[in-house]
């Protein structure tokens, strides 16, 4: 049977592919091999900029407009080339560094330096620095503009409804009220926060050899600062040094970056879940989209599949992260190669955290507030008003008040009569006693409204 999207193993390249449109170049193989192929040019260039390195002098115009086409024109058909070369070599990096000597053989003004071509490297100074040029362009293109357009949507509903009264239900019941406004601000805030953490994570990357030494690097050119040699390469590939390391760059910084990437798909579990139920209480109203079915059987459903869709995929990717998180700083001694098959999985991880947030803003696009439906379900809501009364009579240092309000409301239905009746009998000041007879369970909402705005 011929490959095609429905035969894929992975919705992502199956179901999902038209979505994951360049995130999928960058996190493939195709896409490693592409870093890989940067990160091997840039330590070439870097090379030729070291005077104590006589034997590859600074590069032509023409020289490094060719070596700069060499990525800039990176095809499907080269990354098949490198496939066949690991047919050979059985090692992937080798690959693409035979891929390369292949280009400057067939070009004579390179031809002379093809075998620094890798120079001093060991696989790992190669791969490394080509996953944190993967992540660091996931995080810019992909990452934070899916976030900054969920925080503008949730940060323009916040506003909008700053002012709409809403009934809080702690542990699923009745309580005091809060606005619409300010419980989506709660996440745009806590999104906010991740959102800069991930901004300003920082990824490490080493170019040192087989151990981490610069062993072979001093044994050929013992007058060269390789340290200096090797940060200047990472600063171009604007990524930062990590001074010490054995084989591998030990992860610690990728793990961080995909922990910030946990923190936020969790929060938006978090805020999945809680539209889910809003939609299930009729506080939105969801878009009739005309040819859509709901159910198979029900004519009548329309259903909040996009938030649902979300939950599931941030679960999945953050299964995937908190597997990343646990394993990749582990590495048996100098260096194992559990690892490398872990990392072949970051961009399904990232695809299925792009797919939610893309399903996210769907569902925020096809949902109206119901402010009536909203208002129905708190104006009669009037036992809420007991933690403002007992409250007010602390103050004035009224005998058990929060017993005398339970025994007044607790399982008791209670409307503005009630209330009202009980707060005539209160032995405190006028003016206090007027501020809680114009009480509602609308107006009281302390700072709700200021906060939404706020944020």
């Amino acid at each position: 049977m011929d490959n095609s999207p429905l035969t894929a193993l992975s919705p992502l390249d199956g179901r999902y592919h038209s979505k994951m449109k360049g995130l999928n170049t960058l996190c493939s193989e195709y896409g490693l091999h592409r870093a890989r192929i940067i990160v091997e040019i840039r330590w070439l260039q870097t090379l030729s900029e070291i005077k104590e390195i006589s034997e590859i002098p600074p590069f032509s115009a023409d020289d490094n407009a060719f070596l700069e086409s060499l990525i800039d024109n990176f095809s499907l058909e080269n990354a098949k080339s490198i496939k066949d070369h690991e047919t050979v070599t059985n090692h992937d990096v080798k690959a693409v560094e035979y891929f390369l000597k292949d280009k400057f053989n067939r070009r004579p003004s390179l031809a002379p330096y093809a075998e620094f071509i890798h120079f001093a490297c060991t696989s790992e100074d190669i791969n490394n620095l080509a996953y944190g040029v993967m992540l660091a362009e996931a995080r810019a293109t992909f990452l934070l503009p899916a976030l900054e357009s969920i925080l503008s949507k949730l940060i323009k509903l916040s506003h909008n409804n700053a002012d709409t009264a809403m009934l809080s239900r702690t542990h699923g019941q009745s309580a005091t009220p809060t606005t619409l406004g300010k419980e989506i601000a709660n996440v745009a805030a806590r999104l906010e926060r991740q959102k800069t953490q991930l901004t300003s994570q920082t990824i490490l990357g080493k170019c040192n050899g087989a151990v981490g030494n610069y062993n072979a690097h001093c044994i050929a050119y013992p007058a060269v600062d390789w340290q200096m040699v090797s940060q200047r390469l990472i600063q171009k590939l604007q990524l930062s040094l990590n001074p010490y390391t054995t084989q591998i760059e030990p992860h610690d910084a990728m793990a961080e970056y995909f922990a910030i990437c946990q923190r936020i798909n969790t929060i938006l579990i978090d805020f999945a879940r809680d539209m889910w139920g809003y939609i299930s209480l009729g506080y939105f109203r969801q878009q009739r989209i005309a040819d859509e079915v709901g159910s198979s059987t029900m004519p009548h459903k329309v259903n909040p599949i996009d938030f649902e869709n979300s939950e599931g995929n941030l679960g999945l990717a953050n299964a995937l992260f908190e597997h990343f998180i646990a394993k990749l700083p582990i590495s048996r001694w100098q260096r194992d190669l559990s690892d490398s098959t872990v990392l072949r999985n970051i961009g399904v991880a990232l695809g299925h955290s792009l797919l939610a947030y893309h399903s996210l803003l769907r569902g925020l696009d096809k949902v109206a507030v119901d402010h009536e439906r909203i208002q129905a379900d708190i104006i009669n809501e009037w036992a809420v008003l007991a933690e403002a009364i007992q409250t007010v009579m602390r103050r004035y240092r009224i005998e058990k008040p929060y017993e005398k309000l339970k025994s007044l409301t607790r399982g008791q239905s209670i409307d503005k009569a009630a209330l009202h009746a009980f707060i005539q009998t209160l032995d405190i000041p006028s003016e206090a006693k007027t501020r809680l007879l114009e009480l509602t369970p609308a107006t009281y909402v302390g700072y709700a409204a200021k906060l939404a705005k706020a944020i």
